[in-house]
């Protein structure tokens, strides 16, 4: 009787897990339905992605200055964010003398502490086949000094360089793996219908440095100007621009400018960037006239002639004496020239300087000085952010140089990522707050549907 008791029991636990394995994957699958319908609304709207990582507690979270015993006491190394879940963070904090907090705030995606570098980029991933699709995108990493701005976005460094090794694969950050991603999509399209240009800027006590470009004495990094064009863009004269082939080509560039970065130590972080660092990929697509079709006999010349002309087509953008040669060229060719057409889509790739409290940085002197421009320039960015927010008819874009260089992926036609950087711990919980207000604020921000850039459709010849 007892051994049917059992059978019976272990049927009904085996029914129950059963039911149990099919709920979860009812649940999964609407859960990614809502996300979908989520996302196109947003598409819908403009509205700013935001997605928050919080990394896990580190060696330097403990208090500067403080026994075990007075850390312990104060709770400083204290976790107090927490990935509720994939979309939820919690923030929960009892101190003495201080009124408790429990409050939750909700992003379109939220990344615990164990989540890894290929995690995070599956998110991202997305938005770069936007990129050839027409679109500008844009990729920012927002938060205090020391939260992992420049790991999430750049990866391991070390001396100032990018560990790109392949056993440092797994730990490659947005910019190197959005550039392999970028370039892999490229590969995938007819040859020489594409080319890519980088461009690597910082803007440093609010003024911008191109650091690519070299002075007359021989010095890289060169101080440019921004300003606003008759379309009501942004744009630096001047500004270097690097044809790149591949991604190793791009990223010796970006670490080339990395090694002008300014950096200096402070109490929360040995290595703390004290600049805004914009690296920014030009994709220009050739596009051909409607009758260029005509032209191709059968597909190897249809090729040839794709990669000749753009080859030609890009010679005569970088050099004006090309108009020689191209005058030289089969009737054939010249004319496929003249019927070409650019698309200019840009990928701008932002780790921005992180917020900080001068009282726990500890900076004085030039460095002080320094945090003084980076906080403002954040606040500038909060400032446009709650005016297009609001509708208001002015949005103060040049009161900083960050958010005038900005201006066409904060308050333009760029599809916005924010990737807000949270350290769990008690020591920088306003900070944290800080963060976590800003990110909300910016996901409530509504621009108007995003739109593509508009280029004429190739008719096959029949």
């Amino acid at each position: 009787l007892s051994n049917w008791f059992l059978l019976v029991f272990q049927i009904k636990a085996f029914d129950l897990e059963q039911s149990l394995q099919e709920v979860t994957e009812r649940y999964e699958k609407e859960k990614q339905k809502r996300k979908a319908l989520h996302n196109s609304l947003v598409e819908l709207r403009g509205n700013i992605r935001v997605h928050c990582r919080i990394r896990p507690l580190l060696p330097f979270d403990d208090a500067a200055g403080l026994s075990v015993s007075e850390d312990r006491q104060r709770n400083f190394s204290e976790k107090v964010a927490y990935a509720a879940d994939d979309e939820t963070i919690l923030v929960k904090c009892t101190r003495p003398g201080h009124a408790s907090i429990n409050k939750t705030f909700q992003f379109e995606r939220v990344y615990n502490d164990l989540e890894s570098q290929d995690a995070v980029f599956a998110d991202v991933a997305p938005l770069l086949t936007s990129l050839l699709d027409g679109y500008n995108v844009c990729i920012m990493a927002y938060g205090q000094t020391g939260s992992g701005k420049t790991y999430t976005m750049l990866g391991p460094q070390l001396e100032g360089n990018l560990a790109f090794s392949m056993e440092e694969e797994s730990e490659l950050g947005i910019i190197p793996r959005a550039t392999q991603e970028v370039f892999r999509l490229i590969s995938e399209k007819p040859p020489g219908s594409y080319w890519v240009e980088v461009s690597v800027v910082e803007v440093y006590n609010n003024e911008i440095f191109d650091l690519l470009a070299k002075d007359s004495y021989g010095v890289f990094g060169v101080k440019r100007d921004v300003v606003t064009t008759r379309e009501g863009k942004s744009d630096v004269p001047s500004l270097t621009h690097e044809t790149v082939e591949n991604a190793s080509e791009f990223l010796h560039l970006v670490n080339k400018g990395l090694q002008l970065r300014v950096r200096h130590p402070t109490l929360v972080h040995a290595h703390s960037s004290r600049s805004h660092l914009v690296v920014t990929l030009t994709i220009t697509t050739v596009v051909f006239g409607d009758n260029f079709g005509t032209l191709w006999e059968d597909e190897q010349t249809s090729q040839r002639l794709n990669k000749e002309t753009s080859c030609t087509f890009q010679q005569k953008m970088r050099d004006s004496k090309s108009t020689s040669s191209s005058r030289a060229s089969s009737p054939v060719q010249l004319e496929a020239t003249e019927k070409m057409k650019q698309v200019k889509t840009r990928l701008q790739l932002v780790d921005l300087a992180g917020s900080e409290c001068v009282g726990m940085s500890g900076v004085t002197g030039a460095a002080l000085r320094e945090t003084s421009f980076i906080n403002r320039s954040l606040s500038a960015l909060a400032d446009v952010l709650g005016a297009i927010a609001e509708q208001r008819a002015h949005v103060p874009y040049r009161n900083s140089k960050l958010t005038h260089l900005l201006q066409d992926s904060v308050g333009g036609d760029a599809k916005l990522l924010v990737m807000l950087c949270i350290s769990p711990g008690q020591k920088y919980l306003t900070e944290s707050m800080q963060s976590l207000g800003f990110g909300s604020r910016a996901r409530q921000v509504q621009r108007g549907q995003v739109k593509k850039k508009n280029y004429p459709v190739l008719s096959k010849a029949k």
